[in-house]
Parts: structure tokens; sequence; C-alpha cells
């Protein structure tokens, strides 16, 4: 594969959409750029993301061996695991869970990656994630017990999360608006909710 007319940042996250590992090695051995590097043309998406959404457990070991971390999230709140019970990967759920990865962490909407197995019918990635859960909370309870620390959180997500939280429309615009609707004696109400994006 030919990548040359590529920044080193985007060769490592078509590299890995692509699955070619020996290029992936090849691009990190060089050490040019950094496994975490969050893609804004793919919403914040980290190479560890493209390998969890193509299911590719050899790369992903690579990736964590030079320092990915599986914490980091998208724009709108998603971890490799979302990405992974999206679509079935359950291998990679068993990786991320081995690596003590928050498999329930939550993303803008609330869903954890169970949810997003539910809402896909990963049958089989749901009844491994109820087990998981489960494990990963205990993990984290006698970790923080322990004082051990834990890299499960991204930095960067509670100020995304503010921003996204602001641009969404209020309740109280909405129901500004619903009230000039009627006033102006429109007949069509209509209730509009954020939608996923």
């Amino acid at each position: 594969m030919e990548l040359t007319k590529m920044s080193e940042k985007t060769k490592i996250h078509q590299a890995v959409a692509a699955g070619d590992y020996n290029l992936v090695k090849k691009i990190l051995k060089k050490g040019l750029c950094d496994p975490n590097y969050k893609d804004v043309d793919w919403n914040d998406r980290t190479p560890l993301h493209w390998a969890a959404i193509k299911g590719q457990k050899e790369v992903m070991h690579l990736l964590i061996e030079h320092g990915a971390r599986p914490c980091l999230v998208t724009d709108v709140g998603w971890t490799p695991a979302h990405f992974a019970a999206e679509s079935g990967h359950l291998n990679v759920l068993k990786t991320l869970h081995a690596l003590h990865a928050a498999v329930d962490a939550p993303d803008f909407f609330g869903d954890t990656p169970k949810r997003i197995a539910q809402i896909y019918g990963q049958k089989t990635c749901v009844a491994f994630l109820e087990k998981a859960e489960v494990e990963c909370r205990d993990h984290r309870r006698i970790a923080q017990q322990n004082g051990l620390p834990l890299d499960q959180w991204d930095e960067d997500w509670d100020a995304k999360k503010r921003e996204l939280e602001q641009s969404l429309p209020s309740s109280s615009q909405s129901t500004n608006k619903t009230k000039n609707k009627k006033s102006r004696g429109s007949s069509r109400l209509s209730n509009h909710k954020g939608r996923r994006l």
C-alpha cells in the first residue's frame, strides 16, 4: 500500500483501516506519529478506534505496545469498545477488557458499549459485556481502594462534552419555539430533539 502523499499521522489511520499490519508496524517504528492522534476528519477517531471497527486484534496489540490508549473517545464519546460492540467483534472486546479498558463507559448520549451491542443485535457481545461491565466496575473499585492509577479517562472529553451540550438546543428554546408556533395559530407542532451524530 502506498501512502506517501499523506502526513505520517494520517498514514497510520489509513494503514490500520486497511488492515496492513506490516505498514502499521513500520510507521510506528519510525516514531514519527502519535498512536493516539485523533483524526478530526473522521470524528476524532484514533488508530485504535479503526482497529476496533475492523476487528484487528493483532493491530490493536501493536498499537497498545506503542502507547495507544483505549480510553480515548471520539467527538461523541465512543471508545474503541463502542465500535467493537457495534461491529460484533467479540475478540476485540475481550482484548480491551483484559487490558482493563473501561468497557462500561457511556458516550455523550449515555449509551455504553453493551447498549450499542443491543441496538445492533450483537447478542454474543451483549452477553459478554453484561459480565464484563461488572468485572470492570469491580476492578476500578479495587484499584481505587489500593491507590492504583487507571488510564480510563480521556482528558479532552470534558471540554468536548460541554461544547456538545452547548450546541444542542436547550429545552427552554424548544418551549419558546412551540409557544411562538401556537401564538401564530400553527396547526402543526413538532417536538425537535437533538439527533445522534
